[in-house]
């Protein structure tokens, strides 16, 4: 080997070591002191060892790898893209070279079918390039859009995210944060203590429990980035490649499962409350469950688990809670029926509900039209769709709750389901209003005819009667009965009507 070709070997030896000490140790240990891992860390952490091929590791003028690290490997055996801001380098702010090394990515990933972990940890655009750097976010965000529904998008956020920034991490289908080194906002303290005189500090107007609690934009809260990269690669299990696959199956328990712990809730007590995880735990493949948004409308209960080893979303009423769908709740549906339907992950609805929060409050933030788009995501779904009614089903909240009559494939029901156009008590003094106001004793009158109502006509069994429920079902046995109807399903095709896509305002 020739002289020449060795200093070239050494050259490029030595740009790599550079490129691999980022914005250099005393940034390093800055990034430390804050309790964050840098982006190479990071990398190396999600990745199975030895797996990960960075790309345009070179790309830039002066700042290493233009402040951000892109390429791919395996997760757990799996094709992955992925790209790390790295902060030690210019604060991860996003210049041209930035954008089109992530736009590089994002379109690999959508050609190859893999999905896409974004670790975002940024000062946002990059002030010095003007235009080119607004450019460059929004060509990020063009990408995003893209590549939504076809590979499924993880935003890892482990610093600031904000501005643009903040807008094209919303556009990721999950984002899962670190509950101290984080934050995501529009709009920055300083910028809106200028604007409204409002005095707060990054975590208390976009930290991680701000955004689970308040507004619902983060969907997973993790202590640190370890426990984070962690919670990345168990969602990932869960989830298929690409929308034309299905999710990986893996070891399952027993199918046939009897659980006498659902006989034993006792769901014919209207006063009773019980927590519907307990239903979903029971129903799932042990150990397998996977709360999505547990901080956010803690009225709606969004779960990926496992059934017979195979995905399955669950969106159920938890009674715990009250069970009543608001604003809140119907949005949290609605955006995870639309990502399971997006990639081929069945829905499972549990039914307990009164009906909708009567409020005025809730009215003038539009529960109509949140309610009609959750409704909507369940008759749009075209991936199997089984219903179980628990306990209350009452008026177009029960409809809007993945019924039969939007399209559900499958409805079962407990014996202790009451299903109505409105809650029993309610029903009772409209039909039977003559009889209480005659009646001797009227209080007494009214609980018997509110029993009446009941038996008469709030059953499972006259809505069977109609085809509405296609099988009233003992309650410990609900695991087998689904199963069985998702073995069922699974061959399950729809022609929908042509059209670029439903004008319904989510």
């Amino acid at each position: 080997m020739s002289t020449n070709t060795n200093n070239k070997l050494a050259d490029l030896q030595v740009r790599r070591n550079e490129i691999a000490q980022g914005g250099g140790t005393e940034k390093i240990a800055k990034q430390h002191d804050a309790g964050k891992l840098t982006a190479r860390e990071r990398i190396n952490l999600l990745f199975d060892e030895g797996s990960f091929i960075e790309l345009d590791a070179f790309a830039g003028t002066t700042a290493p790898c233009d402040g951000v690290i892109c390429g791919y490997g395996t997760v757990d055996m799996r094709p992955v893209f992925a790209y790390a801001q790295d902060f030690t380098v210019m604060g991860g702010s996003v210049g041209q070279i930035h954008g089109n090394k992530i736009a590089k990515v994002i379109d690999l990933a959508v050609k190859t079918g893999a999905p896409i972990v974004s670790m975002l940890d940024s000062g946002g655009a990059r002030i010095q390039e003007g235009s080119d750097a607004l450019a460059a976010m929004g060509l990020i965000m063009q990408k995003t859009v893209s590549a939504s529904g076809v590979v499924p998008q993880l935003a890892a956020i482990m610093g600031p995210c904000a501005g643009g920034a903040a807008a094209a991490a919303g556009l990721a289908d999950f984002i899962l944060m670190t509950k101290e080194a984080s934050s995501l906002y529009l709009s920055s303290p300083s910028a809106i203590k200028g604007t409204t005189g409002e005095d707060m500090d990054a975590k208390t107007l976009g930290g991680a429990m701000a955004n689970a609690e308040e507004n619902g934009n983060c969907h997973i809260v993790c202590e640190n980035d370890e426990s984070l990269l962690a919670a990345v690669k168990t969602l990932l299990s869960y989830l298929p490649a690409n929308n034309l696959e299905d999710a990986p199956i893996l070891e399952t328990d027993d199918i046939n499962r009897i659980s006498p712990v659902l006989s034993t809730i006792m769901l014919d007590n209207d006063d009773t409350s019980y927590d519907v995880k307990t239903v979903i735990s029971e129903i799932a493949d042990l150990g397998s469950m996977f709360e999505i948004m547990p901080f956010y409308a803690k009225n709606m209960v969004t779960v990926l688990a496992r059934m017979n080893g195979t995905t399955v979303g669950f969106v159920a009423n938890q009674a715990a809670e009250g069970g009543l769908v608001d604003c809140a709740a119907a949005e949290k549906a609605t955006r995870f029926i639309r990502f399971c339907d997006s990639f081929n992950i069945p829905l499972l609805s549990l039914t307990d509900t009164d009906g909708y929060v009567a409020s005025v409050a809730q009215e003038r933030q539009g529960l109509a039209r949140k309610t009609a788009a959750m409704a909507y995501a369940f008759a749009e779904a075209t991936v199997p769709k089984i219903n179980v009614i628990l306990r209350k089903a009452y008026g177009s909240a029960y409809i809007a709750m993945g019924s039969k009559h939007i399209g559900a494939d499958m409805t079962y029901a407990w014996p202790t389901a009451q299903i109505g156009v409105m809650h029993a008590d309610g029903a009772a003094n409209i039909i039977y209003r003559k009889e209480m106001q005659t009646a001797e004793d009227p209080i007494r009158a009214r609980g018997e005819f509110i029993e009446n109502f009941k038996k008469t006509f709030a059953n499972p069994f006259e809505a069977a009667k109609h085809g509405y429920v296609d099988d009233v079902i003992e309650p410990d046995s609900t695991r087998p009965r689904v199963i069985a109807a998702l073995l069922m399903l699974a061959g399950k095709r729809e022609v929908l009507p042509a059209k670029k896509h439903g004008t319904m305002p989510l």
